[in-house]
C-alpha cells in the first residue's frame, strides 16, 4: 500500500528555485540509492557530507531531545532536496532522516557539489535561493512552536496539512489522508493525549470536524486566528 505522504501535491516540492538546466547539472553527479521503509538514511550526530534528492517515496526529518523525544520538522516528498553539509565548525548531521516508505534517492557528495558550484555561477545562485527557502521554512515552523503555544502550533499544522493534501469542498477542506494524534503530537512537540484534547475543543467550536475518522476543516479563518497566521505562501506553509 502506498504511503500517503508520498502522494502529496507535486507543486509543493522544495527545488522549484532551480532552473531546469541548472538542476540537470545536479542530477549529473547523483548516484542512485534505494532505501527500505523504516530505514534511517542518516543519523543525527553522524558525519555529514551528502545531499539527497528524493525521487520516489517519503521521508521524515526529526530532531531528538535529551529526553529522547523526537520532534518531526519536515516531511519530504518526491522532488525535494535535503541533507546537511559540513564546514570547519559543523561536521555532523543536525537531524535524523528516516524513510517512511520505500524510497529512491539521488545522492550528491559534497565535493562534487562544491566543484559544480565553483564552475557554474547560475547554479550557485539557485543553490543560495534553495538554502534561503529552507531557512524560511524552518523559521516559520519554529515561530509557530515557540510563540503561540501548543494550540497555535496545532492550528498551524492543520493549515499546513490543508495546503499539503487538503481538497476544498465548498467551505470545507477535506484531507485526502490521515495522521494519527501521535503523529500530530510529534509535529508540535506534544503528547497524543494533549493533541486529543485540543482537537476535541476545536471540534466543539466547530472549527474542525471528522468524516470517516479523517479531520475536516470547517473554519480555516478560525485556525488562522489561533496561530496568528501571517499569510505565508503555500510553498512555505506545508508539512
Amino acid at each position: 500500500m502506498e504511503c500517503p505522504m508520498s502522494a502529496r501535491k507535486a507543486a509543493g516540492f522544495n527545488t522549484q528555485s532551480f532552473a531546469s538546466e541548472n538542476f540537470s547539472k545536479l542530477k549529473s553527479v547523483m548516484h542512485e540509492k534505494h532505501i527500505s521503509q523504516g530505514e534511517k538514511i542518516y543519523w543525527e550526530g553522524e558525519d555529514c557530507q551528502y545531499l539527497y534528492f528524493l525521487k520516489q517515496g517519503a521521508v521524515k526529518l526529526t530532531k531528538s531531545s535529551d529526553e529522547g523525544k523526537d520532534l518531526v520538522l519536515y516531511y519530504f516528498q518526491p522532488g525535494d532536496l535535503f541533507g546537511d553539509l559540513k564546514d570547519d565548525i559543523h561536521l555532523t548531521n543536525s537531524y535524523t532522516a528516516e524513510a517512511i516508505s520505500d524510497c529512491t534517492l539521488g545522492v550528491i557528495q559534497q565535493h562534487d557539489l562544491e566543484s559544480l558550484l565553483w564552475q557554474n555561477g547560475g547554479l550557485a545562485i539557485d543553490f543560495m535561493k534553495w538554502l534561503g527557502y529552507m531557512q524560511r521554512f524552518l523559521q516559520t515552523k519554529l515561530r509557530d512552536l515557540l510563540f503561540f503555544g501548543k494550540n497555535g502550533a496545532l492550528a498551524s499544522t492543520l493549515i499546513r496539512m490543508s495546503n499539503t493534501y487538503g481538497v476544498a469542498d465548498g467551505d470545507t477542506i477535506r484531507f485526502t489522508t490521515k495522521l494519527t494524534n501521535s503523529e500530530l503530537g510529534d509535529l508540535i512537540g506534544s503528547t497524543r493525549e494533549t493533541v486529543n484534547r485540543m482537537l476535541n475543543q476545536l471540534k466543539r467550536e466547530e472549527i474542525i470536524g471528522y468524516e470517516g475518522g479523517v479531520i475536516t476543516i470547517k473554519d480555516l479563518d478560525g485556525l488562522k486566528t489561533i496561530c496568528h497566521c501571517e499569510g505565508c505562501p503555500k510553498s512555505i506553509c506545508r508539512l
